[in-house]
């Protein structure tokens, strides 16, 4: 398989020299009527993404089809989910699709096929959740656990936390919440002692998730939790598990009730479908409902393979995000869910998308001439409307938006107020938003004037539900990951995080100079 820089394909000096689209043209009157009609895809858990009121037509979608084609994005895929070697930096696997489905062949690493390895934790994970519902496994009182919280930083806490977020109200109304869920990730003490005054330490158990079980914000919450376990006169080993790799200083220590395993070949950012989010998902929502969001990730998985990008939605996403961040000149994109469950996708996204890139290097470490991953940003509408919009309407910057909408609420709640329900109050702002960003408005005030031009997408489904969630979680883990094939990153490792935290080390043990240590007596650490 070969491996070319972006502008070095015969595609990119094509899409180059294309004239941009008049969006508020092709928008408006019955032709915005029927290109959203045509221009959608149909994507896992029954839901569509619409791409109506994107900057292209079909010139340039042929375009982008033709660079998906001589950038051989479908036999990348492939490589990856049949066991390459994808992530050059660290020379490892990348496998976070196994852990819901079997795409291509039997993937052996390590000895062990890891289809089976996941899998099996999966089970373990289901067996342990079921066992403290029912009361098998409880506090040295013998009552039951009540509350999970997650300790864990990162991927080990963005995609756990936002998706137990989505789901919460889901559960609610359909007896599945089984074990109320809370996160402690920044080592502020602020967020550990703010959570643990909100629970009932007794009727606790804390999922304590590291990886390489060094993790220093990790580590220290642990220590700052086992304190309050034990000036309550518990016993922490007794409300805690650990989720980590077998070769970590946590793995099968007696310190935890149990241990359950991930590798090196699943990122924490695309953790969330492993034992990472599994264990507190488990017991926060039953074995079931996690099954569920896998099954609705592994079908959308399963349209990525597609190499025609009008049936491939992840494709054609990532397709269209790299004509406007490369030829448009647009290097932002904002996330605005029309549903309050997914009030903490936007920042799970951020992780996802810019940690794996935000890279000026090649795959083989050599500098890129061209931009690469955009700045993601984002909140739930209608919140977010009353808040940055005005910039995103008449700032001097266009921001590309990613809309995520439902027709229906999870609660099953709702009032009829001005002769509408709270839910078509919330979808009708969503389709003006829309037409409002890409028409614009004329006026001879010019604060009241609105360009417009502005390009959006949207992704709408029925209703927010554990399919429909592991359809979305797919979907922009698989965006990412084609555009870091068309941009020839890596976009699996993150060594931009790295530098930070030796230096941060560095500060603790006082082995610093200069303006480093002029910054820690301003902070007051020495």
């Amino acid at each position: 398989m070969e491996w070319k820089n972006f502008d070095q394909l015969e595609a990119y000096a094509k899409l180059d020299g294309m004239a941009p689209v008049d969006l508020k043209t092709v928008m408006a009157g019955e032709n915005g009527a029927k290109r959203v009609e045509e221009y959608k895809v149909p994507m896992a858990g029954g839901m569509v993404y619409s791409f109506a009121a994107k900057s292209v037509d079909d010139d340039v979608l042929d375009a982008l089809q033709a660079l998906a084609d001589e950038a051989a994005l479908n036999e990348k895929y492939a490589q990856l989910y049949n066991g390459a070697v994808i992530n050059t930096g660290e020379k490892r696997l990348v496998l976070h699709q196994l852990t819901r489905g079997q795409l291509g062949e039997e993937v052996i690493a390590d000895g062990v096929n890891k289809r089976e390895f996941y899998v099996s934790q999966q089970t373990r994970a289901a067996e342990f959740a079921n066992k403290v519902h029912a009361g098998e496994i409880v506090n040295e009182a013998g009552e039951k656990f009540t509350t999970a919280v997650q300790i864990g930083i990162g991927g080990s806490d963005l995609g756990p936390r936002a998706l137990y977020l989505s789901l919460e109200n889901w559960a609610r109304v359909n007896g599945t919440l089984k074990m109320d869920a809370k996160f402690i990730s920044n080592v502020d003490p602020d967020d550990a002692s703010a959570v643990l005054a909100s629970i009932d330490v007794a009727h606790t158990i804390f999922v304590l998730v590291s990886k390489s079980g060094t993790t220093l914000e990790t580590l220290t919450n642990e220590s700052f939790v086992k304190n309050a376990i034990v000036a309550a006169g518990l016993e922490p080993s007794k409300h805690m598990v650990a989720v980590t790799s077998e070769t970590s200083p946590l793995a099968g220590n007696p310190d935890y009730l149990d241990s359950f395993y991930m590798d090196d070949y699943i990122g924490g950012r695309y953790s969330s479908t492993s034992a990472v989010g599994g264990v507190i998902l488990s017991l926060a929502f039953g074995p079931d409902v996690f099954a569920r969001i896998l099954n609705g990730a592994a079908e959308e998985d399963e349209l990525a393979k597609n190499a025609d990008i009008r049936k491939n939605p992840s494709m054609l996403d990532a397709l269209i995000g790299v004509y406007e961040r490369n030829f448009l000149g647009y290097g932002e994109t904002a996330v605005l869910p029309y549903s309050q469950g997914l009030s903490r996708f936007p920042a799970h996204l951020q992780q996802l998308d810019m940690e794996s890139n935000g890279k000026s290097v090649n795959r083989f470490g050599e500098p890129v001439s061209y931009e690469t991953g955009s700045v993601i940003f984002g909140e739930p509408g209608t919140n977010g409307q009353h808040s940055f919009y005005q910039l995103l309407h008449q700032g001097t910057n266009i921001v590309p938006l990613q809309f995520i909408g439902f027709k229906k609420n999870q609660m099953e709640n709702d009032v009829v107020i001005q002769d509408s329900t709270s839910q078509q109050k919330l979808c009708a702002n969503v389709a003006a938003q829309i037409m409002a960003f890409a028409c614009g408005k004329e006026a001879e005030d010019p604060n009241k004037y609105f360009a417009g031009g502005r390009p959006s997408s949207i992704i709408v489904g029925e209703r927010l539900t554990p399919e429909s969630l592991g359809a979305l979680l797919a979907h922009f883990e698989n965006k990412v990951m084609y555009q870091g094939f068309v941009w020839n990153l890596n976009s699996f490792d993150q060594e931009g995080v790295q530098l930070g935290k030796v230096l941060a080390k560095k500060v603790l043990a006082k082995d610093t100079e200069g303006a480093l240590t002029a910054y820690s007596q301003l902070l007051g650490i020495f």
